[in-house]
């Protein structure tokens, strides 16, 4: 059996607002030539947080740290409902917000605790027929979704200034956290979208262990395999 080298494992990446998770795997393959680069679940690109990037015979392992548990922290703007659930889209309704209390906001995220089946925005990377629907969105058309079973472990909000609610979400993987804010406000009546997410742990991993893309691009390539978690370390991690 062919020995593992330095690169061969994975590395923890703070990703900023902006780019894609493609556009890390793709800034990190360029800057230290690695042939085989991936990630580890898709965060939209004005999300930031923890991102696996795996790398060489790492990307192996690719699927079972996919589908690990996840922890996610953002804001959600009440009054608003837009048309991807988040503030990228357009607004498509807006109405008055409800004299809400933080316990009373935390009494409606319980609700959301447990299992349940969960309709995936249209505006999202799911493929139609081999069509992203996110494209399809962009041209107006609406498709049929399968809805999918998720689990919420803890949904609590920490802050509520109206309009903005501070919240913390613990889920199974695949989850959609704006379709979670969507969805409480069209409970409450008022309408909501998602305005800032950071994923900050997946399974085992936190992003305080994370270290910024730029400052990883900086990085030598010796400096970098500092960094990586080596393959089977990381398998017993998986």
């Amino acid at each position: 059996m062919q020995d593992f080298t330095a690169l061969d494992g994975a590395i923890l990446v703070d990703k900023p607002a902006g780019p894609t998770s493609h556009d890390v795997v793709d800034a990190i393959r360029r800057q230290f030539g690695i042939k085989k680069v991936g990630h580890c679940g898709t965060l939209d690109p004005n999300a930031t947080g923890l991102l696996i990037i795996v790398l060489g015979r790492g990307t192996k392992l690719s699927e079972r740290l996919m589908g690990d548990d996840k922890v996610y922290e953002g804001t959600i703007k009440f009054g608003e409902a837009t048309d991807s659930y988040d503030c990228d889209g357009e607004i498509t309704a807006s109405l008055p917000v409800p004299m809400l209390t933080l316990d009373q906001l935390n009494e409606e995220a319980a609700t959301f605790i447990g299992d349940q089946m969960q309709m995936p925005p249209m505006v999202s990377a799911i493929k139609k027929d081999g069509v992203p629907l996110y494209k399809l969105a962009r041209k107006g058309i609406e498709v049929e979704r399968e809805p999918r079973l998720i689990h919420i472990y803890n949904y609590r909000f920490t802050e509520y200034a109206e309009p903005l609610g501070k919240f913390r979400v613990a889920c199974t993987k695949g989850t959609y956290i704006r379709s979670i804010a969507h969805d409480l406000g069209q409970k409450l009546g008022c309408g909501a979208h998602l305005t800032t997410l950071r994923r900050s742990a997946s399974g085992k991993f936190d992003v305080a262990d994370a270290l910024p893309l730029d400052a990883i691009l900086k990085l030598t390539t010796a400096e970098l395999e500092k960094r990586v978690m080596p393959f089977l370390k990381l398998a017993a991690n998986a």
